[in-house]
């Protein structure tokens, strides 16, 4: 991978030094996960992955500004909203389409979160957001499986429920950030996805 290797701001913690890699540098500590506080000493590749990052930002869902993580919760929220209102699935042909979309989301999204991850130098990228599609779409997974109905009350709280749960990170959602790569970027919104399933399930019970 050809990069540019771009001087990096000087730190300003005690004893202060002007951080500089070369370009063999830089691509190891990238593989290793990059630079998780500021200031980093950041580089670019000249060329990006054209798959990954589509996948990555969710076909530039995490380019929204402000607030990527919410952009892509909203984009999946709006795809599951689309094919229960207007394909009218029944109960389990929407577990199924839920199911592979989970799948499909978690198996693309490892890959292409190191790769985005990488050639961003950056250890978890803001604009990623195809974690957050699939913790969203686990979130509402309650829905068909409690039998409730794809209303605008359900919908609403599996979102709520789910930004909950990934901005506040109980346990272990925080500790799976540390997995590598690709594999700490996803997870962590799956543990949330499954946090925001649990309790739909048992609001789902409530509101009719």
């Amino acid at each position: 991978m050809s990069v540019t290797v771009k001087p990096a701001a000087t730190r300003t913690a005690a004893g202060a030094e002007s951080c500089r890699l070369d370009e063999a540098a830089a691509v190891r500590m990238a593989a290793e996960g990059g630079w998780d506080k500021a200031p980093m000493c950041a580089f670019r590749a000249k060329r990006k992955t054209f798959w990954a990052w589509t996948v990555a930002t969710f076909f530039g869902a995490g380019l929204g500004k402000p607030g990527p993580g919410t952009w892509g919760s909203v984009a999946a929220v709006l795809i599951w909203t689309s094919v229960a209102v207007f394909a009218h699935p029944g109960p389990g042909w929407m577990i199924g389409l839920t199911l592979a979309g989970i799948a499909l989301s978690v198996g693309l999204g490892v890959p292409a979160a190191t790769i985005a991850a990488r050639e961003s130098g950056r250890k978890d990228p803001g604009f990623v957001v195809v974690d957050e599609v699939a913790g969203q779409w686990i979130a509402l997974l309650a829905i068909p499986v409690a039998g409730a109905p794809a209303d605008w009350k359900h919908i609403l709280l599996a979102l709520l429920l789910f930004r909950v749960f990934d901005i506040y990170k109980p346990f272990p959602v925080r500790q799976l950030e540390k997995l590598p790569e690709g594999w700490g970027i996803v997870f962590d919104d799956v543990a949330a996805g499954l946090y925001a399933w649990a309790v739909m399930l048992v609001l789902s019970h409530w509101i009719r």
